[in-house]
């Protein structure tokens, strides 16, 4: 490459009269003031200002920049590069490890800008509880309630949805998440309602893990924020709830269950008692999950994927009795296509029961309840209830199907006894029989 340098003292007028002369691929004017500036020239016409030494027996040449800046911007530039090189300095690496900070500094800001409601998505689609690959359906349901805006038309009722607890915390930066900034995010929700915004921090805080097991916002996530004493002290007391049937209150409720005038709220409300199946689990069971040849009932479950319960000779007459509707055993003309809350219909069998108090997960308990009282072991209790395998007095050991089998027949059987009901168990599936006596067992 052909270059032609030659030096003088650069002026104005003669950075504007220097060219590249023909032939050439580019020229230099050197600067007498400043050696080691220098104006560049290439037959296009480009002219810029250039800085040029030797550094560790190198030659160093770096743009200084076009004419846009004067002759005396560049002669200070050149000047200052100078010292650096002096000093054994590369100035290209002093640039690189600017701009580096410079991008740093970027990505900090923009880090600190972001808010709840840009990871609060990531969240939902990336999450998951302990010992599950996703969220449960119901659960990841919730979730978005909770930081819902609301605004929309009620599913039920006049007017428009309320935003949910968690909305307020969806505009607050990630990084100013702290215990003053939640204290005072739930002081104001718990004058709604204190268990509801109790139960929206519970779920926040699993945000707040989650976050701080990802390396891309764990410098962002104040873990513990969400735990701090003055927060935990306003938490609503959290007294486990011990509501269940009394061995006497079994025929009214019963009773009362029956006489619903909604079917599917009846059978439901029964098959509750009769498995001690959670409220979802059993709203799930489609007619595939039913094996009446070998009276099986498949069950979603909370701790495994799902489990096998027996089918006992009641509860199949009872599903039987069931319209084929649509692949949901407890079919409902809702959006979700089952049965999906019973509670007005429970209310109505309790308050012709004159019971209080009873929740739909108390026939949960009910059920562990009669079991014992039935003479069925815990362990076998327990596993049709899907309780988490625990140590019980009697040892957790599982059991077949088929072993299962006597003891929920005999827990069915008790609480049938207690009910009044007489039925024919060698009846056929949807032929089902029941006649209430008129003096139950127990009375």
């Amino acid at each position: 490459m052909s270059v032609l340098k030659s030096r003088v003292r650069l002026t104005a007028g003669r950075v504007e009269a220097f060219t590249c002369p023909p032939g050439k691929s580019q020229a230099f004017l050197w600067d007498t003031d400043t050696p080691t500036l220098a104006l560049r020239a290439t037959p296009t016409g480009r002219k810029t200002y250039v800085f040029e030494s030797r550094l560790n027996g190198a030659t160093l040449r770096i743009n200084i920049g076009t004419l846009a800046a004067t002759l005396e911007q560049a002669r200070t530039k050149a000047r200052a590069l100078a010292v650096m090189v002096d000093s054994g300095i590369d100035p290209r690496e002093v640039e690189r490890q600017q701009q580096a900070d410079k991008a740093a500094a970027e990505v900090a800001a923009a880090a600190q800008a972001l808010t709840v409601g840009d990871v609060w998505p990531v969240y939902l689609a990336q999450g998951k509880p302990k010992r599950r690959d996703a969220w449960k359906p119901g659960y990841r349901a919730d979730l978005e309630a909770m930081a819902a805006p609301g605004g929309v038309k009620k599913k039920r009722g006049e007017g428009l949805t309320r935003p949910g607890p968690l909305f307020p915390l969806m505009a607050l930066p990630l990084a100013d998440v702290n215990e003053d900034s939640l204290k005072s995010w739930f002081d104001r929700e718990a004058v709604a309602g204190k268990h509801q915004a109790a139960r929206a921090l519970m779920m926040f805080r699993g945000f707040l893990r989650w976050c701080s097991a990802r390396p891309e916002y764990r410098k962002l996530t104040d873990r513990d924020a969400g735990r701090a004493a003055a927060i935990v002290e306003s938490l609503p007391s959290n007294t486990r709830r011990t509501d269940a049937l009394e061995a006497a209150q079994v025929p009214g409720w019963w009773a009362g269950v029956e006489q619903l005038n909604n079917r599917t709220a009846s059978v439901y409300l029964r098959a509750l008692l009769l498995t001690g199946a959670r409220r979802e689990e059993l709203a799930a069971v489609k007619w595939a999950d039913v094996d009446f040849q070998w009276c099986k009932l498949t069950i979603a479950d909370k701790v495994e994927a799902t489990r096998i319960i027996p089918l006992t000779p009641y509860l199949a007459q009872l599903l039987a009795t069931l319209p084929h509707s649509n692949e949901f055993v407890f079919a409902s003309t809702g959006k979700a296509g089952r049965i999906a809350d019973t509670r007005a219909s429970h209310a109505k069998a309790l308050q012709s029961a004159s019971i209080k108090g009873l929740t739909i997960h108390g026939l949960r308990r009910s059920f562990s309840l009669l079991g014992e009282a039935a003479g069925a072991p815990a362990g076998a209790i327990a596993q049709v209830m899907g309780h988490k395998p625990s140590g019980t007095a009697e040892g957790y050991r599982p059991r077949s199907v088929d072993a299962l089998r006597p003891f929920l027949e005999q827990i069915e059987a008790h609480i049938l006894a207690l009910a009044g009901v007489q039925y024919d168990p060698k009846a056929q599936p949807g032929k089902l029989r029941a006649v209430v006596r008129r003096e139950p067992l127990g009375r």
